[in-house]
């Protein structure tokens, strides 16, 4: 269990990453966005075979938690206003938008 901590925490900064790019790149629905952290989550640590010994299981287990922390780091930065999701309400940490 050990290892599959480590290695989500170090493919969680690459999911967090691409999933940036995607929502720059492409129009993704907001509600998606955290199905899409899990898919990029499990692609990357089905892909990262040469960089660990673990089995293929262990590995997706990984990615899908670092899909989900991902998505949960995001979250955590964002400071919403208000009981609805409304998108004019929202409000950026870091940049007090």
């Amino acid at each position: 269990m050990t290892q599959v901590l480590l290695f989500a925490t170090v493919i969680g900064p690459f999911v967090t990453g691409l999933l940036e790019a995607l929502k720059k790149t492409v129009a993704v629905p907001k509600n998606t966005l955290p199905l899409a952290a899990i898919v990029i989550g499990i692609a990357l640590g089905a892909v990262a075979y040469p960089f660990t010994d673990m089995g293929l299981a262990l590995r997706l287990w990984a990615g899908a938690g670092a899909g989900l922390s991902a998505t949960g780091l995001f979250e955590v930065m964002k400071k919403r206003y208000g009981s609805t999701k409304d998108n004019s309400k929202d409000k950026d940490v870091f940049n007090n938008q």
